[in-house]
Formats: structure tokens, C-alpha cells, sequence
């Protein structure tokens, strides 16, 4: 298990390199995540959602998504409350305080997960969420040591340099942690040191000396990382592009955003030039294309749009003749109006859209969650991807549909083309739809093959992680 001195240390990359190292050495290996807290989730095969990062691991072991592999997800709704999904499944939406006062009665769940991945798979590497120090959470815990105790797995604990002091971080965790949880801690490594690792020699051995941990490597800042799809963090980046005449996209970062790594072949095409717009920052007019994120909660992300003013941005960019595009909870936002009599998407209520689509949404209670297989309303071209979302969109506009999903229709498009929205998730991955969807904003020829490019980038993480660390050690680990 690897468990982290506290929140985006690189668990879910080092789990995702560890799997791919653990494949490319014959080993039949799968991730796992006791508990993950994440609005970017993936649909799988048997109808449940995991956490994102959780369908990159299992990319990296070649196997597909399921949901043992994450069986309990936290979907945030607001600063207090989220969706919590047990086994792909939501169970119910919870306060903060409810789910730590009872999280302990998922444990059988957790454990029924991890034992059937026990039975299918050699080796289950196991990632944590935030940090064992946090003791204030250690009772009833079924994320980090509370799972480790209860399952018997032995820890690797990852220290991030990148944000100083990580000497006192993992010196700190070993005082701080109840001596029964530190004795299942095997050792520790030290991830993203930019430079010579020698000049950290001397830190290792203060480490070791300190904790009695042993050192399994100092894994340095490599760049891989940034090719491949972060689980919960927005990438602020302002990706430049190549060529004389860049496709511009801007993408307003909603506080409830899901489903995020939507954008990634988008950021990662070398002739668009794609920018997240933070809070308290205008949408810059003259880009070619705003788009509208996903979201855990519809409503209240599109009461927060309007508190940035973003509102009045988007509008002026559609009047000026720009192009706009909803992707499922944005999609919900570009209508006349949004109703959720029973707050089943986080609030209850009905409010007004942003009236470029004549389309109205009616939330409900049952998640659609499922992968698919489309076909592009405009061209015929066949597309996959996913849908993950509660609520019935219609309306005059959805006689324009952008996809079917066999006799279904699904999304819809103003007269004029312009303003469009889909509930298909993860439609830019798809190589030759990518071409045709930026073709129409002016790009002639787009540059790489997404997926090709995701298995090489895992690959390369795979090989700066063996570089770097003893994992023949590591490995052994798992079988004491």
C-alpha cells in the first residue's frame, strides 16, 4: 500500500507506474483505492463508477475498470456534503460529520472488494487518500491504517519535496501515529526532486536514522506526469500551441467541476491553446470556443458562474458569434431552465439557464451510469464514450441532436450550430472526432493519437519509477 504524507504527494502515479512496472514483469496486478474523494469518476463495464485515477491504473495493468477497484467514492456536492457511492453505486448524499461518525460500518465492503481482487490477481497495489498523520480521522478509518490494520497490508509511505519540509513530513508522520500503524510501514520514498537525488543523500540518512524506515528511492520530478490525466486537481497550465493560427480555448473552472480530464486531449492537441479561467477572472472574449464542464452539483455551479460574472462573459462571446459547448452538467446550464424538485443533484429548486439552447432539464433521482458506444448525428462517424448524470434534458433544440446512442437521441444544437451540448463524456479521446469537432474551428490537421500517447506516457513513468527506485525491495514487501 501506498499511503502519503498527505494530499497530492503522487500517490495515484506512483500506483499507476508501480502497476505498469509490475505488468511489463509478467505479474497479474490490479490497483485498489479503499476510499477516494473525487468528482472525476469513470463508468465501468458492470454499471458503477469509480474514481478516475483508479481507470488509469487499471489502463496501466491491462485490465478493465470495475468497481472492487474503488468501492467506496465520495463525490463532493458542496463544502459540507457529498454523494457517497458504495461498489459503483450511490448510496446516499451525506454531511461530513455523518460519514466520519459511521464510515467504519463500509469497512466489510471495503475488505469484500480488496479480497476478491486477492483472489483474481497476484499482486494488488493499494492507494491511500491523504495522509495517516491526519490522527484527528484515525477512529473508524477505512482509507489509510484503519484498511491497512484490518486487510494486513504492509505500507510504503511518500514524502513530496517539491513542497519543503519533507524530512519533517515523514519524521512526522513516524511520532505522530500510533506505533501499531507504524510497525506496517516497511519504508519510505521521496518523490519529485528536481536535480541531482545525491544532494538528498544526507536527508535519506537523517530519515532512516529518525524513523528506522529504510529508503526503497528517490523518485525524481519526471515529466510524464503531465501527459497524463490528473484525478482531482485542475492543471492551471495555459497550454501553448503550435502554428500560425491556434485554436483558442477558454473553459470557465466551476467549484464543483467533474469530469474534467474531458479537457486533457484537448490541452495535450498541439495547435489549440487551452486555458482553465479561475475564479474571479473574466472568460476572455475572441477565443474560438468556450466549454462548460461537467458538474456535481448544476445548480449550484450555475449560481456560482453567475457570481463570477462568467454568465454575462459566455453570453457576450455567443451574440459576437462564438462557439459554445456543454458537456452533460454544462450542457444542463446552457438551457431555459433547470428544476430539481427533490434536490437529487446537491440543491432543490428550479432557476433559470443561460437560454442558448431551447432545451429544459428535469433532475431525478436515477444516475445514468454507463459506457457507450455513439454515433455523431452530423457526420455518422462512431464515437465511445460515457455518461455519468442524473436528469432528462428536452426541448426544440434536441431535435438537432449531436449523437445517437442506438434509437436514442442524445444532446442538442442551436439553428445557427453554434451553441451545442451532449451528455457524452470522454467524446475528445476519440482521435478521428477530435479532428472533425476542431476542424470546424478552423484547425486543418491535429498532431497525435491520444491514446498511443497516454500508453507511452505510462511507460515512461514506468521506467523513470524503476530508474529510481529498489523495486525488486519494494516488491518483496508485498509477499512478508
Amino acid at each position: 500500500m501506498i499511503q502519503g504524507t498527505g494530499s497530492d504527494v503522487g500517490k495515484s502515479l506512483l500506483v499507476a507506474g508501480l502497476c505498469r512496472i509490475a505488468r511489463q514483469r509478467g505479474i497479474d496486478v490490479a490497483p485498489f483505492k479503499p476510499q477516494n474523494m473525487s468528482n472525476n469518476a469513470a463508468a465501468c463495464d458492470n454499471g458503477g463508477e469509480i474514481g478516475r485515477a483508479q481507470a488509469l491504473q487499471a489502463l496501466a495493468c491491462g485490465i478493465a475498470p470495475h468497481t472492487d477497484l474503488n468501492p467506496v467514492l465520495l463525490k463532493p456536492e458542496t463544502d459540507k456534503v457529498a454523494q457517497v457511492v458504495v461498489r459503483g453505486r450511490v448510496m446516499s448524499s451525506m454531511q461530513a460529520t455523518e460519514f466520519i461518525d459511521s464510515r467504519d460500518t463500509l469497512l466489510p465492503a471495503v475488505l469484500d472488494s480488496f479480497t476478491r481482487l486477492q483472489s483474481h490477481h497476484e499482486l494488488v497495489i493499494v492507494e491511500g487518500a491523504g495522509s495517516p498523520a491526519e490522527i484527528n480521522l484515525r477512529q473508524r478509518d477505512i482509507a489509510n491504517m484503519g484498511f491497512a490494520r484490518a486487510a494486513n497490508v504492509p505500507v510504503c509511505l511518500l514524502g513530496d519535496i517539491e513542497r519543503g519540509g519533507v524530512i519533517a513530513s515523514i519524521v512526522g508522520t513516524h511520532a505522530v501515529i500510533d506505533p501499531e500503524d507504524a510497525k506496517l510501514i516497511r519504508g519510505f520514498a521521496v518523490n519529485k526532486f528536481r536535480g541531482d537525488p545525491r544532494l538528498f543523500d544526507d536527508g535519506v540518512v537523517a530519515i532512516e536514522a529518525l524513523t528506522g524506515w529504510p529508503c526503497f528511492g528517490v523518485i525524481p520530478w519526471l515529466d510524464a506526469c503531465a501527459k497524463l490525466p490528473a484525478e482531482d486537481a485542475v492543471s492551471q497550465r495555459h497550454s501553448a500551441a503550435t502554428g500560425d493560427r491556434p485554436v483558442r480555448i477558454v473553459a470557465p473552472m466551476l467549484s464543483r467541476m467533474a469530469n474534467f480530464d474531458d479537457a486533457d486531449p484537448l490541452r495535450l492537441e498541439p495547435g489549440v491553446e487551452f486555458e482553465f479561467v479561475p475564479p474571479g477572472s473574466p472568460v476572455p472574449q475572441g477565443r474560438d470556443l468556450v466549454i462548460l464542464f461537467g458538474s456535481k452539483s448544476t445548480l449550484g455551479d450555475l449560481e456560482f458562474l453567475r457570481a463570477q460574472g462568467w454568465d454575462h462573459d459566455i453570453l457576450a462571446h455567443a451574440r459576437n458569434g462564438g462557439r459554445v459547448l456543454g458537456i452533460c452538467g454544462g450542457y444542463q446550464m446552457l438551457g431555459r431552465t433547470i428544476s430539481d424538485a427533490s434536490g437529487s443533484d446537491g440543491r432543490a429548486g428550479t432557476v433559470a439557464g443561460l437560454g442558448l439552447l431551447e432545451v429544459e432539464t428535469r433532475m431525478h433521482s436515477d444516475k445514468v451510469v454507463r459506457p457507450v458506444n455513439a454515433t455523431c448525428a452530423a457526420t455518422g462517424q462512431t464515437v465511445s464514450g460515457y455518461e455519468i448524470h442524473v436528469g432528462n434534458t428536452t426541448g426544440p433544440d434536441c431535435a438537432r441532436p449531436m449523437f445517437r446512442i442506438g434509437e436514442d437521441a442524445d444532446g442538442a444544437q442551436s439553428r445557427n450550430g453554434r451553441i451545442a451540448g451532449t451528455y457524452l463524456h470522454g467524446l475528445m479521446q476519440d482521435d478521428r472526432y477530435r479532428q472533425a469537432f476542431l476542424e470546424q474551428l478552423g484547425m486543418t490537421q491535429c498532431g497525435f493519437a491520444y491514446a498511443a500517447d497516454v500508453e507511452a506516457a505510462l511507460d515512461e513513468l514506468a521506467a523513470g519509477i524503476d530508474a529510481a527506485l529498489d523495486i525488486e525491495r519494494l516488491f518483496a514487501v508485498a509477499n512478508q
